[in-house]
């Protein structure tokens, strides 16, 4: 939800102001700058966002080739192994991503919000942002948003499964593979939910 109000802070920005951009004041650059201040928060999440998503990819594929490539025995080292690997890619692309998102904020995000939003409806934006309200939905976000996901991640399997089991079928038979077993039949354990 957190990157949700970032993308909505953007969308505003985007859908603001007529055609006309709006004439630019030292103190509605100032406006701007405590804005992307308090969004500081959601862009550093939105690049880690950035350099996990592929680690996390890798990391499936690499689960996977682990149980097809890898003898038994050796499989939890060369598990750790990959895992840190990954641990240290995120440590080290993490700050760079982070800072250049940073850094490109003021000409991306500050810019639109400047040209497309008077200065009246940025001091709006920023009351908002400010205002105990958005804090107090803030933190409830987070307890919306795991209530959510737990209970959505429970009813999805009695929907998903046969299809993923259906999808299985098909493809074994597109590449001429033999039915799995009943034990191998089930789909790929999903991560637990958090």
């Amino acid at each position: 939800m957190r990157n949700q109000c970032a993308a909505a802070l953007l969308g505003v920005a985007l859908l603001a102001g007529g055609g006309a951009a709006a004439q630019s004041t030292p103190s509605k650059k100032a406006v701007v700058q405590r804005i992307l201040a308090l969004q500081q928060s959601e862009i550093e999440a939105f690049a880690r966002s950035i350099v996990e998503r592929p680690a996390a990819q890798m990391m499936h594929e690499a689960g996977l080739a682990l149980q097809q490539q890898v003898a038994p025995e050796k499989r939890e080292a060369t598990g750790k192994a990959i895992e840190a690997e990954v641990r240290k890619y995120v440590d080290d692309a993490y700050p760079v991503a982070r800072d250049r998102a940073l850094k490109l904020a003021p000409s991306t995000v500050g810019a639109v919000l400047e040209a497309k939003m008077t200065e009246d409806e940025l001091k709006a934006l920023l009351a908002w942002l400010e205002s105990p309200v958005n804090k107090k939905y803030q933190q409830v976000a987070v307890e919306v948003r795991k209530t959510f996901t737990e209970k959505l991640l429970a009813e999805l399997p009695a929907v998903l499964d046969p299809k993923l089991q259906a999808l299985d079928g098909r493809i074994r038979v597109i590449l001429g593979v033999p039915p799995a077993n009943a034990s191998a039949a089930s789909p790929p354990a999903r991560p637990a939910s958090k």
